[in-house]
């Protein structure tokens, strides 16, 4: 049973042993937090671009997460996005194995939980399909499944139209820090985007395991669509369910740009829960940069008084690093720092 997709188990009656987490790591019960909190809402359309980068800013500095509506990318496209990707992840598991297996370099893959399936000591509830998503776009698309037949067309209009919205994103964000609006897109900070297509099956006791353990994300931003409940944001000691909005984008600060910001912006803390019975899909679009990039604080953000809070090295070093502390932020923080105070 364990070496199976999550979602191939025929009416699974209870959480196999494998996908226990320690009770310190368990969800319970799920009572939330009792006040109404929800995550800010950023209306990037119809207002004065000062505010919007006000808003952002005050957004990331307080959550590391809002929510964008009037996004100017096409309700019908994000409609047609989601459908493929839960037409994908409804074929059977010998059709998304093998479409999801094609690419020789495994930059585009499917699989089970995590990429260290085999040797991590806990799985979580989910099935993945992953693939690179930067240019020449056509290059990566000929490995991308081909089945749902329109799932190349319709994922390809749509990861266009998110490289926009992150471009428009991170210009807002570097006018916000005061760097130049180019300043990601100029340097290779924003140059390598991956989607990572979530499904998290009915779960038969989601107070015993998670869809995704609490973590921050090694990207410079995450732009996230989810249509069902299942995320939650880490504030304040307690966790926040971050409601769906009808089409609206959940966009985090990642480590990346925590770090360039040197600590102006702060990622958060967040998971997914499991649901006993609803799957739930969700597509989050990574900001990466490319490997060889050397990630390290903005001199223009560092002085005398604000020395760099975090370590310069190049993307492909911090990624390895944090793959191996991912299920614990202090430690990736720890092994980031310099070693001044935040």
């Amino acid at each position: 049973m364990d070496q199976e997709l999550v979602s191939s188990w025929p009416n699974v009656q209870f959480v196999p042993d494998s996908y226990v987490r320690p009770p310190e790591e368990r969800p319970g019960k799920l009572v939330l937090s009792s006040c109404k909190t929800n995550i800010p809402v950023v209306d990037l359309e119809g207002h004065d671009e000062t505010q919007i980068i006000l808003h952002i800013m005050k957004a990331t500095k307080d959550f590391g997460f809002f929510q964008a509506i009037n996004h100017g990318v096409p309700k019908v496209l994000m409609d047609e996005a989601m459908a493929v990707f839960k037409e994908f992840h409804a074929m059977t598991e010998k059709d998304k194995t093998s479409e999801g297996s094609k690419d020789p370099s495994r930059n585009c893959s499917f699989y089970r939980s995590s990429k260290n399936y085999q040797t991590e000591d806990v799985h979580v509830w989910r099935d993945v399909l992953t693939h690179p998503c930067h240019d020449p776009l056509e290059e990566h698309m000929k490995f991308w499944p081909a089945k749902p037949t329109r799932y190349r067309d319709v994922v390809g209009k749509y990861v266009v139209e998110l490289r926009k919205l992150g471009e428009k994103i991170l210009e807002l964000l570097c006018e916000g820090l005061g760097l130049g609006a180019s300043y990601f897109s100029s340097t290779g900070l924003s140059g390598n985007p991956v989607l990572l297509v979530n499904h998290y099956p009915p779960c038969p006791d989601p107070s015993l395991t998670l869809g995704l353990i609490r973590h921050m994300d090694p990207s410079l931003i995450t732009i996230l669509l989810q249509v069902e409940n299942g995320l939650q944001v880490f504030k304040d000691g307690e966790w926040i369910a971050v409601e769906p909005l009808p089409h609206a984008f959940v966009l985090n600060v990642g480590l990346v740009l925590q770090i360039i910001s040197n600590g102006k912006l702060k990622g958060a803390e967040h998971r997914a829960v499991t649901n006993s019975t609803l799957a739930r899909t969700s597509a989050a679009f990574f900001i990466y940069p490319c490997n060889d990039i050397v990630i390290e604080p903005e001199k223009a953000l560092t002085n005398a008084c604000n020395p760099p809070l975090f370590r310069s090295m190049r993307f492909k070093e911090f990624q390895s690093n944090f793959l191996s502390r991912y299920a614990n932020s202090e430690a990736v923080l720890q092994f980031l720092s310099t070693g001044h105070k935040h």
